[in-house]
């Protein structure tokens, strides 16, 4: 067995100590960082105890009073299906929902307001916003869209003095979507004989003519002459022919009144009178007290 010599202990044992010195420093150093770090860790404990205050702390008998409501998703499936019917239809039936809507509304309304009434994106769908802003019925001012009749009146004012500018005048169809009560104005101007509202054959559409002194009517003399050389039938029958074939109903009969007048004078019948009731004592006497009424009374 080999054994060191005394020389060599010595050295071995120095060297031992210096590595369990160096050793011993090192925890040193690390003991110092590790109470550097905790007093740096406790002072912002410290701070933040001043600075912010407690969390409160909510009883859990608070949350089972008051549980939250359950969401339901099906609730709300009815309206997304039909909104997802809509935005899926054909743009040509979306742009009569939103024009339906700014009829009836006659307001302006943005892409969102539309959105929101009728579910039509206007701002979401290319093809319908750029076919609403061009229909001739919808105007548009960039921002806002608006029902846009072809004649701009607002009142039964605005709607005479419009008739007026047409002496030969105005369809009725031109004038129904001006505003939503114009044809019950129409027809208070011709009760109150400021306008007529005549009918055209062959349109079978009224039309509104003034009925406005001041305002000049010119007939062509060709109009004149056909009207002057139309002769009448003599014959009342033949007048009332003529007006069922044009498609007019007569205000006389007149095969009715002859055949009435040749069945025995029908038509001169004369009325029977009333039989006059005469006073007699069997009548009841209401007027007693006036014993002069009744002295010529029959037995």
């Amino acid at each position: 067995m080999n054994t060191k010599s005394k020389s060599e202990v010595p050295e071995v044992l120095g060297a031992q100590m210096g590595s369990l010195q160096e050793r011993l420093n090192r925890f040193n150093k690390q003991q110092e960082i590790c109470q550097s770090t905790l007093t740096s860790i406790a002072g912002s404990r410290a701070s933040n105890k001043t600075t912010t205050p407690a969390p409160r702390i909510v009883p859990a008998s608070t949350f089972a009073k008051s549980p939250a409501p359950a969401v339901k998703f099906s609730n709300d499936t009815e309206r997304l299906q039909h909104i997802n019917t809509v935005r899926k239809s054909a743009v040509g039936a979306q742009i009569k929902r939103v024009i339906d809507l700014l009829f009836e509304s006659r307001q302006s309304f943005t892409a969102e307001q539309i959105n929101e009434a009728c579910y039509v994106d206007v701002k979401g769908n290319k093809a319908v916003f750029e076919s609403l802003a061009k229909n001739p019925k919808v105007n548009y001012e960039g921002k806002r869209f608006s029902y846009k009749s072809k004649h701009n009146v607002r009142d039964q004012k605005e709607l005479l003095r419009l008739v007026r500018t047409f002496a030969e005048g105005i369809a009725v169809a031109d004038l129904k979507d001006a505003y939503p009560t114009v044809m019950e104005d129409l027809q208070a101007l011709k009760a109150g004989r400021q306008i007529w509202l005549l009918s055209n054959f062959d349109s079978q559409e009224d039309i509104a003519y003034p009925n406005d002194p001041r305002v000049p009517i010119k007939v062509d003399d060709d109009l004149k002459e056909l009207f002057r050389s139309i002769e009448l039938p003599r014959d009342m029958l033949d007048i009332e022919r003529d007006l069922q074939k044009n498609g007019m109903k007569p205000a006389t009969n007149t095969a009715k009144r002859r055949v009435m007048a040749q069945n025995g004078n029908i038509l001169n019948k004369p009325k029977q009178k009333k039989k006059k009731t005469e006073i007699s004592k069997r009548t009841k006497l209401t007027n007693a007290h006036l014993p002069e009424l009744f002295r010529n009374l029959n037995g």
